[in-house]
């Protein structure tokens, strides 16, 4: 074992907030990264279209069921 801290902790071996930060924004670029890597594939684009034609035939249903209850 190195007698060299890691510099990313404290002497007691607790993280410091530097590198708390640095470790969160890294997995954040990254999800984000392959969320847009996601949504510019094939298949991404096809799971975007079919996810807005649900949401479309989801507010046509509630305008009917809306315009139902007025009828009443």
């Amino acid at each position: 074992m190195s007698d060299t801290p890691d510099p990313g902790y404290t002497d007691s071996g607790v993280p410091t907030f530097e590198s708390v930060r640095e470790k969160i924004e890294s997995r954040s670029d990254t999800a984000a990264g392959s969320a847009e890597l996601d949504a510019e594939s094939a298949e991404g684009r096809a799971v975007e279209a079919q996810f807005e034609a649900k949401n479309r035939t989801a507010a046509q249903r509630l305008a009917e069921i809306r315009e139902s209850m007025r009828e009443d």
